[in-house]
């Protein structure tokens, strides 16, 4: 047999995951469905060859290029309106933008018509077939502007979809590259895409440029008018005023300075001149001599001293001197006055035309500038309005054609060597897929490795498919071939159950299974001829009453079954048959009114066994399944082993486990599993093929 199962060695390797891969348990699986594998390589290869070779249409792929140019040459020594293109990451990739940009595809499909060509226009196939869709796009036809339009935008998404751009590594370099059904039309587009391009970037220019002329000319003819406007108001204006230049101003002020310190001074004069008359006019009760001193004048003094001597006329004199002192003295504070008013008044008249002839230079001093900025202005606009001029007539593109596009000699694709190894590395793959699908989906047991895996039990045996057409002729298959796969089979099945306790060997043998059609009835005669060829004194049991199956492989009539004996009806020795082909005795099963499960679980029953064991060397008993009746619980009570029978690739994980743990719910433990109807080409078919065809080939049938 295999050495490991497939289904569990998938299911063991998907549950680990990440865990652990046993890279030896998945080659296994693989290699045992390495048929499957090939049917769906070779049905993939078929297909990729019906597609390369048949159905797919030829496509032929051609590229031009173009160069993007870092420096331009230079006609003249004048800015353009539009500068070059730098050379940046960013700059490559806006362009490579502008050649995908859908306003330069539809320029190439209104020079080329691609509207008109079926490759690029389904409108077109359609009614080349003649199909509903021709007639449909005649009756929308109604809207012709709108359909118009949408078949353009279709057939821009369509050459789109044909035409790839890219950047060459490390260069300023573009590719273009066009596929299409036809070798020269992949050209002429590619082609057509880099003319495209260059008349796209001058005609940017040429527009940009007129329209930097034209705003240019209107802004020289308003700044014209600006300035002949400020020359105009700053000429009225010079002729209208007295104006003086910045220096005169400054010397007025200078003149102004000197005023008001000419009025301070005569303020204190004025005081002290006061103050004089004051000290001249305040001499009531003095003396002759005081007022001398206070006059400070030495002809008073003189005087004084004369009119103390006693002269004659020294006194009048003196007083007439006095008052003519005290009169100058008076009339010098009317001057002062006098003068200090007329540089008051001239202050103030200095200061008013200081004040008017600062604004006047001011506002000069703003019509200048502004008449000499407009000027500036003007002939800056002008000098340049000149050199747009003159550069609408050497404009010259930022990029130039590197290559055209050749015409391709062979199709690109499809690439037929690589669609046939694809075509098998997908075939590979679904095929091996479908096998660890397979097998995780399986639920079946398929080898003993794995039924003992899940289990925890032993396998004793595995009995293939016996070779007969009917339940009749399996004894007389065995019986005639007992060297047969089957029979040594059978034959290990007994030495493996008597093995399994060596102090004590069984004698009574119940034979069970999970569901009905397992193969327990054939197992338990099988094993009964095996028995007898030992000489032994074997009896085979039918206890199953309520599904005999017995007649299906003995002719047997008229003989009454283990309930007469049971029921005391019917003696032991007449109710047995003899069976030659057996050589056992044969003890059926009735029908009965009374509950199965009550009657095995009676003290009769018990009592019953107990007579065959001192009977029989050994007795077998073929139960019911033990998840259909509970009768194979009741009745393994009383037995020494229970055999318990697993159809291969049919009975399912879930079935096994019930009907073990429903036995272990009893207390009754399972002395082997037995895998039955093992199939040869079933086992080939899953992968196994190898492992048990040595098996089988071994024995002769």
């Amino acid at each position: 047999m295999a050495d490991i199962s497939q289904s569990e060695s998938s299911r063991n390797l998907l549950s680990r995951g990440a865990e652990e891969i046993d890279l030896g348990q998945l080659l296994g699986t693989l290699w045992r469905g390495k048929l499957w594998i090939a049917i769906a390589m070779a049905v993939a290869l078929l297909i990729g060859g019906y597609y390369a070779f048949v159905s797919a249409v030829p496509t032929y792929t051609s590229s031009a290029t173009v160069a993007l140019e870092s420096r331009q040459d230079q006609v003249v020594d004048i800015d353009s309106v539009v500068t070059g293109l730098g050379g940046d990451q960013s700059t490559i990739n806006t362009e490579v933008e502008v050649l995908r940009s859908r306003g330069l595809l539809e320029q190439v499909v209104e020079r080329l018509d691609l509207t008109n060509d079926p490759e690029f226009n389904a409108a077109l196939r359609e009614r080349s077939m003649f199909s509903l869709g021709a007639l449909l796009s005649v009756l929308r036809s109604s809207d012709e502007e709108a359909s118009e339009r949408r078949v353009l935008d279709s057939v821009i998404d369509v050459l789109s979809s044909k035409v790839s751009i890219s950047n060459i590594r490390n260069s300023y370099v573009f590719r273009i590259t066009v596929t299409t059904e036809a070798p020269r039309k992949s050209a002429l587009i590619a082609n057509t895409v880099a003319e495209a391009y260059i008349r796209d970037q001058i005609s940017v220019k040429f527009e940009k440029t007129a329209q930097a002329t034209e705003w240019l000319s209107d802004q020289v003819s308003t700044l014209r008018l600006d300035l002949e406007n400020a020359e105009t108001e700053l000429k009225s204006f010079s002729s209208s005023t007295d104006l003086i230049s910045p220096e005169g101003l400054f010397a007025l002020n200078r003149q102004l300075k000197d005023l008001r310190d000419r009025k301070s001074n005569l303020t204190e004069a004025i005081a002290a001149q006061k103050a004089a008359v004051v000290n001249l006019e305040t001499v009531e009760g003095l003396s002759p001599e005081e007022k001398a001193q206070r006059a400070s004048d030495p002809s008073l003094a003189r005087l004084a001293e004369d009119i103390q001597n006693g002269v004659e006329g020294a006194a009048e004199s003196f007083e007439t001197q006095y008052a003519v002192l005290l009169t100058r003295a008076q009339q010098e504070v009317l001057r002062l006055e006098a003068q200090f008013e007329a540089v008051d008044t001239s202050i103030a008249e200095l200061t008013e035309r200081i004040e008017t002839q600062s604004s006047e230079l001011v506002r000069l001093q703003q019509l200048e500038r502004e008449a000499q900025a407009n000027g500036l202005i003007y002939e800056a606009f002008l000098s340049r309005l000149k050199e747009t001029t003159v550069q609408q007539g050497i404009q010259q593109a930022d990029s130039r054609i590197l290559s055209q596009a050749v015409v391709p000699l062979s199709p690109s694709a499809p690439k037929k060597s690589m669609i046939l190894a694809l075509s098998l590395i997908l075939g590979a793959m679904i095929g091996g897929a479908a096998v660890l699908i397979r097998e995780m989906s399986q639920n079946t047991y398929r080898v003993a490795e794995a039924l003992e895996r899940n289990t925890g039990l032993t396998v004793i045996g595995q009995i293939p498919t016996i070779p007969s057409r009917n339940r009749a002729n399996v004894l007389q298959y065995l019986t005639d071939k007992p060297n047969s796969a089957a029979a040594e089979a059978v034959r290990n099945l007994r030495t493996s159950l008597l093995l399994a306790n060596i102090d004590m060997p069984p004698r009574v043998i119940m034979s069970t299974s999970s569901i009905p059609g397992e193969g327990k009835t054939t197992q338990s005669i099988s094993l009964a001829q095996n028995l007898s060829g030992l000489g032994k004194k074997v009896l085979l049991v039918e206890g199953d009453i309520r599904r005999r199956v017995f007649s299906e492989y003995f002719d047997i009539h008229d003989k009454p079954g283990f309930l007469s004996v049971l029921a005391g009806e019917a003696s032991l020795q007449s109710a047995v048959s003899f069976n030659e082909q057996l050589q056992a005795d044969i003890l059926l099963g009735e029908t009965s009114k009374v509950n199965a499960a009550d009657l095995f679980s009676s003290d009769t029953f018990a009592q019953f066994l107990g007579t065959l064991r001192d009977a029989y060397d050994y007795v077998i008993i073929d139960t019911p399944p033990v998840l259909a009746v509970p009768d194979a619980r009741v009745i393994g009570q009383h037995v020494d082993a229970i055999l318990y029978t697993v159809k291969w690739d049919s009975t399912t994980h879930r079935q096994v486990n019930d009907g073990l743990k429903s036995l272990a719910n009893v207390n009754l433990k399972v002395t082997g599993l037995v895998l039955s109807q093992i199939d040869q080409r079933g086992m080939k078919r899953y992968g196994y093929g190898d492992s048990y065809g040595a098996y089988q080939a071994y024995y002769s049938d």
